[in-house]
């Protein structure tokens, strides 16, 4: 880890921590480094990640909430605490709506996560988000997530046609395997962790 990435330790033990707060001490914007280390540890050390971002609100920044609230999310589904990440990332969402101009991945993971975890009590709530946001979709993992979702609602509510016709257009943006870039050519891809997701569109498709 170089002295420039010293806020992006992608392990975490009491010696890590120990230097990352020394360098934390001299910092300016303390705010963004806390931040940044919460989002790179909040799956594999979820408990760490949300200490974090704890003291990260505790402070006066606050440019950062909405992505911050989505980190948080992260680490409690890393927890498996769904409520509280979906709850995590409807803040995120109030917050944008406060502040436009700062943008996270929130409308599309918030419904996304009451799908996968079958909170069929929030897919109204999950349905407004996503209609709200349909123009922000922009790479094929977006178009995925966003009308695999509008098929598994569709589903629950007994839209057999629309709910097969979200599944359609979620396993093509599924099955598209390389963009027009020069470099970077697997940005926004589906990658295999929606294996479970793309199991169940399967199953609405048919």
């Amino acid at each position: 880890m170089s002295n420039e990435d010293w806020y992006r330790n992608k392990e975490w033990s009491k010696e890590v921590e120990a230097q990352f707060f020394a360098k934390l001490k001299r910092a300016r914007r303390k705010e963004q480094y806390l931040r940044i280390q919460a989002s790179t540890i909040a799956r594999n050390n979820p408990d760490a990640a949300l200490m974090l971002l704890e003291q990260y609100f505790s402070l006066d920044d606050d440019f950062d909430h909405a992505q911050a609230y989505c980190d948080m999310a992260s680490a409690f589904l890393a927890k498996g605490e769904v409520q509280k990440a979906v709850q995590s990332y409807g803040k995120a969402l109030e917050r944008e709506a406060e502040f436009p101009k700062l943008k996270t991945d929130a409308y599309i993971l918030y419904p996304l996560t009451i799908v996968e975890n079958k909170l069929s009590n929030l897919y109204q709530s999950a349905n407004e988000i996503l209609d709200a946001h349909q123009d922000r979709l922009m790479f094929p993992i977006d178009y995925f997530r966003w009308h695999a979702a509008k098929a598994i609602i569709a589903a629950h509510s007994g839209e057999e046609e629309l709910a097969s016709s979200h599944a359609t257009s979620a396993l093509e943006a599924a099955q598209i395997k390389q963009l027009g870039f020069r470099f970077h050519q697997n940005l926004g891809l589906v990658g295999k962790e929606f294996k479970g997701v793309v199991d169940e569109l399967r199953a609405i498709h048919a």
